[in-house]
């Protein structure tokens, strides 16, 4: 197994998104190790020591995805046995060039966070929390989206993620057992139709799921998982509500494929 490190003088965030979108798109296995704030030579040789120890061990030079804004401390880095890939200087020359602005390197620069930017998420994520399960029915007013579907469709993570990287305000409403045999919408939806966005999965993914929480009960069996996912997908068809399958889905690709079919504002910059 090789294994690929994510290093950075700050928080390695961009580092990992980058390097784990490079690494999915090839057939093999690797261990993950995130190694962040490396901020003195003392540091960095460490982890280079770290790097070559890991080589000696297995015979395969690590993968190395970093982005220090140091030079000193990246060329530490540079000089381990292992492969390096520095995803900010491999930029930086081309877009230099194109704006004809040099760049000021800044360390901790994705903590360089507009206020405002940060008041909406923090706002946001309380929003999403108020507004978890059908809770707080008045609010769904101020929802920027509402995400529906069954329970243990992805609606709460979906919504809280939504809220913590967007500043998107989502509520979330469960459709229940209860509510089957008569499945409609509720007078607070119904005013807020053009805010509704459905979320679906497989009977198959929904009943593993359901088992964790609630084994060998009746609300996990395939037959009522099959009974409530085939009333509510009638539902948004008869309501005309944008739905959405999650089974094969990460949350981040649940979130960016409902910005995309909305045209929700994000408030991320």
């Amino acid at each position: 197994m090789r294994t690929a490190f994510y290093i950075s003088d700050g928080t390695a965030i961009t580092a990992e998104v980058f390097g784990h979108a490079l690494l999915t798109l090839f057939p093999a296995q690797f261990e993950h190790v995130t190694i962040p704030f490396v901020e003195t030579s003392d540091m960095a040789e460490q982890v280079k020591q770290r790097i070559n120890d890991r080589y000696k061990t297995t015979g395969q030079r690590p993968l190395i995805f970093q982005t220090f804004v140091d030079d000193t401390l990246r060329q530490i880095i540079n000089s381990s046995n292992g492969v390096c890939y520095d995803f900010l200087n491999t930029f930086v020359e081309p877009i230099q060039r194109e704006l004809g602005v040099a760049p000021v390197p800044k360390t901790h620069r994705t903590h360089s966070i507009h206020e405002k930017t940060y008041d909406f998420r923090i706002d946001a994520v309380n929003f999403a929390l108020a507004n978890d399960d059908g809770s707080n029915l008045k609010n769904f007013d101020q929802a920027d989206i509402i995400l529906v579907g069954v329970s243990r469709s992805g609606k709460t993570p979906t919504s809280l993620y939504l809220a913590l990287q967007y500043g998107i305000k989502a509520a979330n409403y469960p459709f229940v057992e209860e509510d089957m045999e008569q499945l409609r919408l509720p007078e607070v939806l119904k005013r807020n139709k053009a805010k509704l966005f459905g979320l679906t999965i497989t009977p198959e993914r929904l009943s593993q799921i359901r088992e964790q929480r609630r084994a060998n009960s009746r609300y996990a069996s395939i037959r009522q998982c099959q009974l409530e996912l085939a009333e509510v997908e009638n539902l948004y068809q008869r309501e005309q509500i944008p739905f959405l399958n999650s089974t094969h889905l990460s949350i981040e690709e649940i979130s960016a494929k409902i910005i995309a079919k909305t045209g929700l504002k994000r408030h991320k910059y």
